[in-house]
């Protein structure tokens, strides 16, 4: 299982390179459309921390960049022509195809980093901070309440057409499908499990790479193209 035991990297690094790649990638790219949405929920938490939102600031800052490296280390992986995690490379592989809708790639991409990296994330974040997963729960409840509230926007603003012509698009089906709060529940559970079996190496590593494919299965059915 990978790990990224010395991370100290601050929430504005990342955010700088969020921004960065927001300026860089052609607006109608996959992974640009994915990272705009990335970009505005790391800029609310950093704002939350700024205002003291959190009850442990520390806990959550380290939960949060650790979150968002993964994320920043499948971009540098595609971009070496390295291969990213297989939670990520529909979304990489996608990412120009003209049959795609923008609120797909969104919810590719939410898919990836919630349903896996999220997991390893607070596993990073226990072992970095010497606590337990329970002791983060208060900080992944509220970073998980911002993406829910963020993935309800998204619904809003990329699901295209009037609503009353929703109900017969193929899109409104296949992202009906997809629930952000049932992805968080089971990533809870996986960051419980990988803990519990962090002494056993070979179960860890093997827990880590079936979660990794099944949640790459669900990106590439969310990324099904819709039109030519």
């Amino acid at each position: 299982m990978a790990q990224l035991e010395h991370l100290t990297t601050p929430v504005d690094t990342v955010l700088s390179r969020m921004r960065a790649l927001d300026a860089e990638l052609p607006e109608r790219d996959g992974v640009a459309v994915f990272n705009r949405v990335y970009l505005a929920v790391t800029e609310e938490v950093g704002r939350r921390l700024a205002g003291g939102d959190f009850a442990d600031p520390r806990a959550a800052s380290e939960l949060d960049v650790r979150f968002a490296e993964r994320y920043l280390a499948a971009v540098d992986a595609a971009a070496r022509d390295r291969r990213p995690p297989a939670c990520w490379r529909p979304l990489f592989q996608l990412r120009r195809h003209p049959g795609v809708r923008p609120l797909q790639f969104a919810l590719a991409g939410i898919n990836a980093h919630v349903g896996h990296d999220l997991a390893l994330a607070v596993v990073d974040t226990s072992r970095a901070l010497g606590c337990e997963p329970a002791d983060l729960e208060d900080e992944f409840d509220r970073v998980g309440e911002l993406l829910v509230s963020l993935e309800e926007r998204i619904r809003e603003d990329l699901m295209p057409g009037p609503d009353l012509l929703q109900i017969a698009d193929p899109l409104t089906h296949l992202v009906g499908s997809w629930s952000l709060e049932r992805a968080r529940d089971a990533t809870w559970a996986a960051a419980r499990a990988l803990w519990a079996l962090r002494r056993f190496e070979d179960v860890a590593e093997e827990f880590t790479e079936r979660l990794d494919a099944a949640v790459g299965l669900a990106g590439r059915m969310l990324l099904t193209p819709l039109t030519d």
